[in-house]
């Protein structure tokens, strides 16, 4: 038994040292990464609406985002992905309407400290309130003219045929007279 063993393995050895080799030196290296490849995530603040799509979507719960609305428009504050805990699935991505989050080619997520594995996409202060314009004195915003109504059409009087020439000097001659 551990002869049979002991030969089996040096055949497999002496078979693997002929065969062509596959491996990378990786720093100085890479093997091409596939289009659709699942890497490190980028968010594009400019696009992101803070609609909160992509947190609904993932199924571990990783994405945690904060808004802060300021007048009528949203912007987003904070946006944090729990790393260790994320499936790649890709589902946030798909349900982002405008693009904002997606996959890069970068594969090399590792940290030294466990306090930095959750990615912090986004933190930044909402912008101040738009100030408000000053009410001034008198003036009022002009008002928008009102649009005329339709009329009813008009009916027009038919004018009745004028008299022929030789008539109408006949006429004039016994007026005259």
């Amino acid at each position: 038994m551990f002869g049979k063993g002991l030969v089996k393995g040096l055949q497999i050895t002496w078979k693997e040292f002929w065969a062509p080799k596959l491996t990378v030196e990786y720093p100085d290296k890479q093997h091409p990464m596939p289009e659709r490849f699942h890497g490190k995530f980028v968010l594009d603040v400019d696009k992101c609406i803070a609609c909160g799509l992509c947190v609904n979507a993932c199924p571990n719960r990783v994405i945690s985002l904060n808004k802060q609305k300021v007048g009528k428009k949203q912007y987003l504050t904070d946006y944090k992905m729990d790393i260790q805990y994320c499936l790649f699935c890709g589902l946030c991505v798909e349900s982002c309407n405008k693009g904002a989050i997606h996959f890069t080619q970068d594969f090399n997520m590792n940290q030294y400290f466990y306090k930095n594995i959750p990615l912090v996409l986004v933190r930044r202060e909402a912008p101040a309130e738009p100030l408000e314009e000053p009410a001034t004195g008198g003036e009022e915003k002009p008002k928008p003219k009102p649009k005329p109504k339709p009329q009813a059409p008009k009916e027009e009087k038919v004018a009745e045929p004028a008299p022929p020439a030789a008539e109408s000097e006949a006429a004039a001659g016994k007026e005259g007279q």
